[in-house]
């Protein structure tokens, strides 16, 4: 399945008419459903949004930057049921991906269990709805390419100088 390959999740589910290969090892692993929009619950929830979003970003960022090195982590906005809250992320190495999911799978978050595999996705960049990226996107929430929720440039900055520091820490130990 072509879309199970390229954002490893899948309209159809396991009742696709086309394969979907679950990987045995990859550098990337979704938890899905992990986000909860506030914007679900709420609509008229948008002041403070962009702030919970950053929160909730550094939560997930600091749990699984303590399992490995992250690469990359993206969240997804979509609104259709196997996208929505989506969080996949990119570790350096395929070991990395792989203790973080067999960790991740024992953990809770919000009130609810994680759920944690393995992808098949190499490239988050090619998964992207360009459209949403430039809003103009028509198919909007139900869109199968991940529109993808940014946490602020400061947050994201600094998230990345803190891991730096700790590995550069974890290498001189």
């Amino acid at each position: 399945c072509t879309f199970y390959h390229k954002i490893g999740a899948c309209r159809h589910g396991d009742k696709c008419s086309r394969r979907h290969v679950r990987p045995t090892e990859s550098k990337s692993i979704l938890l899905a459903n992990l986000y909860q929009d506030p914007r679900r619950a709420d609509p008229k929830a948008e002041p403070m949004l962009d702030e919970k979003f950053d929160r909730f970003y550094t939560d997930v960022f600091l749990k699984v930057a303590g399992l490995g090195e992250v690469d990359s982590i993206v969240v997804c906005e979509n609104e259709n049921f196997h996208l929505t809250g989506n969080v996949y992320v990119r570790f350096r190495t395929m070991a990395m991906a792989s203790d973080a999911m067999m960790a991740l799978n024992q953990e809770w978050f919000g009130g609810r269990p994680v759920y944690c595999d393995l992808l098949p996705v190499a490239n988050f960049h090619e998964a992207n709805c360009r459209a949403h990226d430039t809003n103009s996107c028509t198919r909007g929430g139900l869109c199968n390419f991940m529109h993808v929720r940014r946490p602020s440039n400061e947050m994201r900055k600094r998230l990345k100088q803190a891991q730096e520091k700790t590995m550069v820490l974890a290498k001189i130990r």
